[in-house]
Parts: structure tokens; C-alpha cells; sequence
């Protein structure tokens, strides 16, 4: 689940238009973060966490905002 879910998201990164792709308010890009989520957590929390982000993307939103550490996801 893991490998397919990283692949799905390089996929989107390759082949989305660029006006879609080149909006993120946030640093690092929601496909960084989303990449980032589900290595260190998994499939199922990596995508909890960047689909909480995907949420967020509305102003006045927007900054720096890393995917947490392994130790402080409950």
C-alpha cells in the first residue's frame, strides 16, 4: 500500500498541469509533505496527515509546516 501510494503521488507529480500543481501556499509543497507523511508513517496515517493538509489550503493558511516526527503522532 505503501509503494502504490508513493507512486500514485510522483504520477501526479509528473503528469498534473502546471496550474495545479504550482499553487501550494505551504513550504514544503502538499506533495512533498504528502511523500514525507507516508515513509515515516505509513500508508494509512501518511495520507490521514496529508489530506488534513489538503484541508488546510485555504487563506489565510499558509506557511512553513513540516509533517511531525514519528514521536509525536498519537
Amino acid at each position: 500500500m505503501r509503494g502504490l501510494s508513493l507512486r500514485l503521488i510522483m504520477l501526479y507529480r509528473r503528469y498534473a498541469p502546471d496550474r495545479i500543481r504550482g499553487r501550494c501556499r505551504f513550504h514544503p509543497s502538499c506533495s512533498t509533505y504528502a511523500l514525507v507523511s507516508i515513509r515515516r508513517f505509513g500508508a494509512l496515517s501518511g495520507w490521514k496527515l496529508a489530506i488534513a493538509r489538503l484541508r488546510r489550503c485555504r487563506p489565510p493558511n499558509g506557511a512553513v509546516d513540516y509533517p511531525p516526527r514519528a514521536s509525536r503522532l498519537e
